[in-house]
């Protein structure tokens, strides 16, 4: 394949073709040959070819990007061996961008590029050669592949993807502290040429910041930037290619630079002398002024610390610093008064609290600053000579009695008179007045120290010159005791006496209350009154410690003989006069069981299930279901009889009589002649039911009919019961309804035997009791009254 001479647009296609025209392959460069290659046939079937021949073989040829002549650019040109030049061989293309963006020529081979193409885009391209006979259409070279690379020219400029930067540095930082790197990119091919070889430099910045030409980084250039004189800063980096030579393309960046403070600047007072009016009514604790040092630094850089130096003003006065404005606070310790000093002199010192050592040859970091401050004059009111008053009075003292007095005094210069009031809001004001010149306290009532032992009243004092300035005070009046109360028993549990008492046996200790408060303790004695006659069942001992015992006088109560006492028993206290009191406790006696050296009645505790066995309590359960079954079944009975029906006058029915009375049993047969139901004559007269009157018609169809005969000579009641029973079932002589006949049947004898009454009053039991006992504590006492009941009844 050769390519003419005028196809050599510029020096580099030149020395291409002077290269292809010495090597005869035109722009293809010999590359690695495939092992066999393919053609496809006009029929679509494909002929292999087993050696290709070299002639026929490209590996690529080049085209510029962004051809912008008027004219398709060229690329290069296929040419087979078989062509003689006459057209009879034909040349195709296929692959990328054949037929529209690369065109052949089928005559000559020839290939151009119609558009302009841009490298960024798409870097080469893929394509496909054929050489057929025109004729045949048959393949005279195998297929062969090829790629168009597109040639990359510096038609990109360097950009920063990630500006514009924002970056900080501290003031007065050294030279050569990096701020922040850079990096641009470049679209352009970085292995061809210096398209995308890319140089940093400054635009603006200096002569305060310079930038690495390679690397892109941004460094200081000056020493000692003062953030107080200029904060920020706007720098701007310039990215070229072709390693910065003329011609290369060019992008900028900006950074915005701040920078940050450190703790070089001290304290500063705007001034040395300060001056401060302070009234002496301020109140402890709360501000009365303030004081500010200036510092240029910022956030923790510029914390203040301030102090009172002198001892003469901290003793008055305390600072504080306000972190917000950074001011200080300055409060009274103490109180002021104009008329003992009226001026105080303070020192102030303001100290950084965050000193960075670098900057120690800068100097301390504070400043001091004095403050002079001028007390005011104030009416003042009046201050009461103590802090609070407590004072004293005996209860039961007449109304008008003096507890105590107040005092109070002008502070003021002019030393007004004082007035004295008590606060009317309290309740103390019923029982106390005050004099309102003097200030002493009265009573103007009796006071009980059992009903209110402390009163808390509030005095209030003013000047008589200006009456709106009051000062209060409390007051505190203790009621003292007089002996004014009886003593009492103190019993909050009922006194239980056991049935089994002793003599001489304790039985309860008893004490006294007095609501009298003694300094030295209460101190009681107990007796029984005197002008009582002896009391036959208890006695009464005192212990001499405040305390007595009860003792029972005698063995044995009774509850059931009497079951309440009551005891009278006189107390004194130890008081001066001595009162007494004389107070009834009620006893009451009952079966005791103990549980530890409580005493309990046994009837309280009975059902309780520490005490009372199993066994027991199953017994007592059987005892209440056999009485419940009792009561169940005579309720049963009389709902079971029934009231005859209404008998005509003429009906003749069988003359049954009950009396309902209990009689004398089965013997008694007076109302009840059992005889008519052991007649068999008799129970076959009666065949019609007793609720009808019986029909005249013959209901069997035959002269009057009678029912089978029952051989009843001697038998038992029980079967002529069923026998009844069968012939009302079968009875067709009555209407359709309900008829409602009872037979009661008890039985011809019970294995146990009579159950009345009537005739056991003279027998006498011989069942013993003390198996009783082997049922529990419980049950010892029924064992005990079942065997006197018994012996009661033999004797």
């Amino acid at each position: 394949m050769r390519i003419p001479t005028t196809s050599c647009l510029c020096p580099f296609l030149v020395c291409l073709c002077f290269i292809q025209r010495c090597s005869g392959t035109g722009h293809h460069v010999p590359t690695k040959v495939p092992s066999k290659n393919q053609t496809r046939l006009a029929n679509g079937e494909t002929e292999v070819h087993h050696r290709p021949k070299r002639g026929w073989i490209w590996n690529q040829f080049f085209v510029l990007e962004e051809h912008i002549g008027p004219d398709a650019q060229y690329v290069g040109k296929l040419h087979s061996n078989s062509d003689k030049g006459d057209g009879s061989v034909r040349y195709i293309l296929s692959g990328e961008g054949a037929g529209s963006i690369f065109i052949i020529d089928e005559v000559t081979g020839d290939i151009h590029a119609t558009k302009s193409l841009d490298r960024e885009r798409k870097g080469h391209y893929v394509l496909h050669a054929q050489a057929l006979d025109r004729n045949t259409q048959e393949a005279l070279e195998p297929m062969s592949e090829f790629i168009i690379k597109v040639q990359d020219i510096n038609d990109n400029a360097p950009q920063f993807p990630d500006g514009p930067f924002v970056a900080t540095v501290p003031e007065m930082s050294e030279v050569g502290t990096s701020v922040l790197q850079v990096t641009a990119t470049d679209a352009d091919d970085p292995t061809y040429g210096n398209s995308a070889r890319i140089v940093y430099s400054i635009l603006q910045g200096q002569p305060y910041f310079s930038v690495d030409p390679k690397t892109g980084i941004v460094r200081t250039a000056l020493p000692k930037m003062d953030r107080e004189a200029k904060e920020h800063y706007t720098v701007v980096i310039q990215a070229k290619d072709m390693a910065g030579q003329v011609g290369g393309l060019s992008g900028s960046t900006t950074i915005n630079v701040t920078l940050t403070d450190v703790n070089d600047n001290p304290p500063k007072f705007p001034q040395k002398n300060y001056q401060l009016y302070v009234p002496e009514s301020a109140q402890v604790g709360k501000p009365v002024g303030k004081i500010k040092a200036n510092d240029e630094d910022l956030g923790v850089n510029a914390d203040i610390r301030y102090s009172i130096v002198n001892s003469e003003g901290a003793n008055m006065f305390s600072i504080s610093t306000d972190r917000d404005t950074k001011e200080g606070i300055i409060s009274l310790r103490k109180p002021l008064n104009y008329e003992r000093k009226k001026t105080y002199m303070l020192h102030i010192e303001g100290v950084n609290t965050h000193v960075d050592p670098r900057f120690s040859y800068l100097g301390a970091f504070k400043d001091t600053a004095t403050l002079k401050i001028t007390v005011g004059d104030v009416d003042e009111a009046p201050v009461f000579s103590m802090d609070y008053y407590i004072l004293d009075v005996y209860e039961n003292s007449p109304s008008g009695t003096e507890v105590g007095s107040v005092t109070a005094r002008d502070p003021d210069s002019r030393n007004s008179p004082v007035r004295y009031y008590l606060d009317s809001k309290e309740d103390g004001v019923r029982y106390f007045r005050i004099d309102e010149s003097s200030g002493v306290i009265r009573t103007t009532q009796p006071l009980d120290r059992e009903d209110i032992p402390w009163h808390n009243i509030t005095v209030m004092a003013s000047e008589v010159d200006n009456p709106s300035l009051l000062r209060h005070i409390p007051v505190t009046v203790q009621v003292l005791d007089m002996n004014d109360n009886p003593p009492e028993i103190a019993t909050n549990e009922e006194v239980i006496v056991c049935e089994s008492s002793k003599l001489d046996q304790l039985i309860q200790t008893v004490t006294a209350v007095d609501k009298d408060d003694f300094a030295n303790g209460q101190r009681f004695s107990f007796a029984l009154p005197s002008q009582l006659p002896v009391n036959p069942n208890f006695t009464l001992k005192d212990n001499g410690d405040s305390t007595a015992n009860i003792i029972a006088r005698r063995r044995r109560f009774n509850h059931l003989t009497q079951e309440l006492y009551e005891l009278p028993i006189v107390v004194w206290d130890g008081g001066e006069p001595s009162l007494s009191g004389t107070s009834t406790l009620t006893l009451r006696v009952c079966p005791c069981q103990r549980h530890g050296k409580i005493r309990i009645c046994q009837g309280e505790a009975f059902f309780s299930s520490a005490g009372l066995s199993t066994g027991a309590l199953i017994a007592i359960l059987l005892c209440i279901v056999i009485l419940l079954a009792i009561v169940v079944l005579f309720v049963t009975l009389k709902r079971s009889k029934k009231e005859p029906l209404i008998i005509a006058e003429e009906d003749i029915r069988e003359n049954v009589v009950t009396y309902d009375d209990e009689g004398g049993g089965e013997e008694d047969t007076e109302a009840f002649d059992i005889i008519a139901l052991r007649n068999p004559a008799a129970a076959e007269e009666l065949k019609f039911r007793r609720d009808i009157r019986p029909d005249a018609r013959n209901h069997c169809g035959m002269p009057p009919c009678r029912s089978p005969t029952v051989e009843l000579d001697e038998v038992d009641v029980h079967e002529f019961i069923k026998q009844r029973l069968v012939e009302a079932d079968m009875d067709t002589s009555v209407p359709p309804y309900d008829s409602l006949q009872t037979y009661a049947y008890e039985g011809q004898g019970s294995s146990t035997g009579s159950i009345s009454p009537l005739d056991s009053a003279g027998v006498q039991s011989e069942q013993e009791y003390t198996y009783l006992e082997d049922w529990g504590p419980e049950f010892q006492k029924l064992a005990e009254l079942y065997e006197e009941a018994e012996s009661d009844v033999t004797t």
